[in-house]
């Protein structure tokens, strides 16, 4: 596919050293990428294998690797197949198989809500994760707000298709016989001709609308309820992300979350979702990760330009932003939620690069855009597509 690659940029050299952060990765987790008591890479790449700190994952050594960051997705999943076969992950041929060899792909959150195929991404990129392990690379996700927002039960910006398409999965997993993840990862394949039987058997009176749509809003909470089958699945990616030198995670993080610890919040938030209860019987929410303005999947701090700054001036936000990644011993940031009418871009000596583009048909249904990273070196990989009229970024949660 023809792409126009633009905006290649150095990433400043970081003014700390590194810190050292990892340790031996689960071999429950990663068999594929794992060394054997010989040496002997099991993929038999020349690349040292790829290294995994924290459950979900909070460090990831990957050395050598090309790394490639996809922004929100919004249950557009022909657009996410586009960004993906774009950068040369995904296969062209409509079979979902994974072309990436050993690169390590990030997707910054916000795949659910405002469109009606958000099962069908989370599928995709489970599928895509087993088949990039099996040679030498990996798929790594951070939850976003939206994702926190309907662990949380909150289903405001919830499409209606969205919707049947829970109610499709809960009663085609009732159905299987196979295990979670086999399951889990054949919705991809199915998710279209149950939509299109909806579809063709779909009733417009508007009794059995009603009805439809409140079996919908109870097949999600089912689903994505604390300890839910989909509030699980989520509780195995992070709000938080370190590849390398380079920090991925939604909204923003801030000194302060550095402070509270990284792995700290992965977990706590992870616990939560799964469902995990306290003495007191009550769901402990992660107030600092998921909660406020300043939270890390909420934080807009980096992802605004003045005047939209009201309470920070460009040299105290920069000055925050350099505190943050000296504290974790990062080189720059990488981070969704806010979407870019100019498309990906880089501030504060590209020390913080926006990706959200909006590129869902829920949200601006602009042309794909995908970050790549080399050697830290950064890169714009866009299509040649014009984009879609220019809208206010800060109208979208």
């Amino acid at each position: 596919m023809a792409s126009l690659c633009l905006n290649s940029f150095p990433v400043p050299p970081s003014s700390l050293p590194r810190k050292p952060t990892e340790t031996s990765l689960s071999s429950s987790s990663y068999p594929s990428l794992l060394v054997d008591s010989n040496d002997n890479n099991y993929n038999h790449s020349a690349l040292k294998p790829i290294v995994v700190t924290g459950d979900p994952p909070t460090f990831v050594s990957a050395p050598g690797r090309r790394i490639l960051a996809v922004g929100d997705l919004h249950g557009d999943i022909k657009q996410a197949r586009s960004a993906l076969e774009m950068a040369g992950v995904l296969s062209s041929d409509g079979q979902d198989l994974w072309t990436g060899g050993e690169t390590v792909l990030i997707q910054l959150g916000d795949i659910l809500d405002r469109g009606e195929d958000e099962i069908a991404i989370l599928s995709l990129l489970r599928s895509l994760d087993k088949q990039a392990k099996a040679n030498g690379g990996a798929v790594f996700q951070v939850n976003g707000n939206h994702e926190t927002m309907n662990v949380e039960g909150d289903f405001r910006y919830v499409d209606s298709g969205g919707f049947d398409e829970c109610n499709d999965f809960l009663e085609y997993m009732n159905g299987s016989e196979d295990d979670w993840e086999q399951t889990f990862t054949s919705w991809v394949d199915v998710s279209q001709r149950w939509k299109e039987d909806r579809t063709m058997s779909k009733s417009y009176w508007g009794t059995w609308n009603l009805l439809k749509r409140q079996k919908g809003v109870i097949a999600r909470s089912v689903l994505f309820r604390p300890g839910g089958p989909l509030a699980r699945e989520l509780a195995r990616h992070s709000v938080v992300l370190k590849v390398n030198d380079w920090l991925f995670c939604h909204g923003g993080l801030l000194p302060h979350h550095v402070a509270y610890g990284l792995e700290r919040m992965n977990k706590e938030v992870s616990e939560w979702m799964r469902g995990l209860y306290e003495n007191d019987n009550a769901p402990k929410m992660p107030f600092i990760a998921t909660r406020g303005y300043d939270s890390v999947v909420w934080n807009r701090l980096y992802s605004r330009d003045a005047p939209d700054l009201v309470d920070y001036q460009a040299k105290q936000v920069s000055s925050i932003l350099d505190e943050t990644l000296q504290a974790v011993g990062a080189k720059s940031m990488v981070v969704g939620h806010t979407p870019q009418t100019t498309g990906v871009n880089c501030k504060y000596n590209c020390s913080i690069w926006r990706i959200d583009v909006g590129m869902s048909s829920g949200v601006l249904n602009s042309r794909p855009e995908v970050l790549e990273i080399i050697d830290n070196q950064a890169r714009v990989i866009r299509c040649k597509r014009d984009r879609h009229s220019e809208l206010q970024a800060a109208a979208y949660t």
